[in-house]
Parts: C-alpha cells; structure tokens; sequence
C-alpha cells in the first residue's frame, strides 16, 4: 500500500487513552500505539485572546507568491511542490515571511485573520522544513524532535511568536484544533506528505477562509486517498483514525462527514454504510518528480 507508520509523538498517556488504543485493535490497518499516540486536542489559553472588531488585516503576499511558484497539481490529483526548484532568493523570501509572522501581535486581531495566520505559519513552517533539510523522502525522516517515543520535526520548538516558543504539534493541536473545533482544519494544515490533504496553491485570508476549507474537505474525501471503495470495502485515510473525535467520535459518524462531501458514486456507495473497512496513509514527500 505504501504507507509508512504513523510518527510517535510523546505526551500525556492516561488509563482511557490506553484503553481506547485497546479498542483500536479492531480498526483495519490502524494499530493501537496509532491511535495511542495521536495528538490530542489540549488548549493553549495564551492564545486564546482576540479583537472581534478589529479589521486589521495580516498580509500573506509573500507565501502567496512562494505557492503560486512552485506548487502545481500533479497527475495523481495531489498538489506536487518543486523543493528542488527552490532559489536562494526565495528561501530567504520565505524565511523572511515566517520571521514577520513571528513578530506579529496575533492577539490584536479578529478570529478570521487568526485562522488564516496559524493555517499558513504551519504550511510555510512545514515547506520550510523540507527545504532546510532536504532531501528527504519523507518528512518522518526529518527525526528532530525530542523524547523517546517521539519522531519526526513535530515537537520540536521552531519558532517563537510573540515571545512563545512554539512546534509544528502548537499550532494545530493546542491552536488551531481546539480553538476552532472545526475538522475541515484537517484539510487545510499539509504535512508535506502525499497522503495528506494537498497544499493549497494560495494562502487562507480571511476573505477566502470559508471556501478554500470547503473546497479543500471536497477535493480530498473524492480522492482515492481520502475515501474510495475497493473490492466492496471502504478504505479511508487514517486521518480518519487518528483524530476521530474531530469527526464526531466514531466510525459511523466519519462516513455522515464523508457523506457531506462525496460526490457520485461515492455518496451511492456510503449510503446505509455504519463501518469502515481499512485505513491507509503514504508518508511519502509531496515532491514533484522534476
């Protein structure tokens, strides 16, 4: 199938996390330790606070030009990114873009402008990454997080906004994740990997937020590597899996939210469905091949 294991990460483990990975042993593909060590959504309250009357807008022009460059769809349907293309002039561009990010008073601003700022922090966080640290064939191999069941660059601190050290793991699981409650999240945050909800081509604003997040739910739940039926089996992305109570706790509950978006036949196929099947991941780097 091509898909590699899921990246421990460490945290708190409680007795119901265990016994929740127990009950995963009966999810197709999907180990307990997956299910274990996935992050959980746990609020950071520092970053709670915003301006609901401000109309102060952040500018993404920068990450706006970096995407429009070098992110093209691929014949697969998943959205390649030319790492290799990557000039000097704009890694520094792009870095220089991330160091603004890092010294904006995120707090001053309304919800919106919040979500589209930590949506394209991790993505041009994670991009960067893979440049700085490439070549890779995936970014699992970027192995620089600290503590013993961790793996991959997640938990490791990259960068500090307005005076808080913060990891890839932050920003959408004790940020976004909770903050928003929204699982079309899942769809926007792109962890350079081709099993991934792909990279949008443009940057979230608050303008465009609502349907770059629709559009984005739609294009992976109709990709073979979102949901597909093969042989009479549904098989699903572990996203699926791993952050189920974003989707509402529970299998049949994924496919009501896979249902909401598939389009026919898929939607026809899921129709009376209650269980999924099998679940499956491909850690592979969204690189282009040239």
């Amino acid at each position: 199938m091509g898909a590699r294991e899921f990246p421990f990460h460490a945290g708190r483990v409680t007795r119901r996390a265990v016994l929740a990975a127990g009950l995963a042993t009966v999810l197709g593909g999907i180990s307990p330790f997956e299910i274990l060590f996935a992050p959980k959504a746990e609020l950071w309250p520092r970053w709670q606070a915003f301006d609901a009357a401000s109309t102060a807008a952040i500018d993404h022009a920068a990450w706006e030009r970096f995407l429009n460059a070098y992110v093209r769809p691929g014949g697969d349907g998943v959205n390649r990114v030319a790492y290799g293309r990557v000039g000097d002039a704009d890694r520094h561009a792009l870095a220089d873009y991330i160091g603004r990010l890092e010294k904006t008073a995120i707090d001053g601003f309304n919800r919106d402008q919040q979500r589209a700022f930590w949506i394209n922090l991790y993505n041009a966080l994670t991009v960067k990454l893979i440049l700085d640290h490439g070549p890779a064939k995936s970014i699992v191999d970027i192995d620089i997080s600290p503590g013993l069941f961790s793996r991959g660059p997640w938990d490791k601190k990259l960068l500090n906004v307005a005076g808080e050290a913060l990891s890839l793991n932050d920003i959408e699981h004790r940020i976004l994740r909770p903050i928003w409650r929204d699982p079309r999240l899942h769809y926007a945050v792109n962890c350079a990997s081709i099993g991934c909800p792909n990279l949008q081509p443009t940057a979230f604003t608050a303008e465009n937020g609502e349907a770059l997040l629709e559009a984005a739910a739609g294009a992976y739940v109709n990709h073979r590597r979102g949901a597909r039926i093969e042989g009479g089996r549904l098989i699903v992305s572990k996203i699926y899996a791993w952050f189920a109570d974003d989707f509402g706790g529970g299998e049949a509950t994924v496919i009501r939210h896979l249902m909401r978006y598939a389009e026919p036949p898929l939607l026809e196929a899921l129709d009376g469905r209650t269980a999924i099947d099998d679940y499956e991941y491909d850690w592979g780097l969204n690189g282009a091949s040239s």
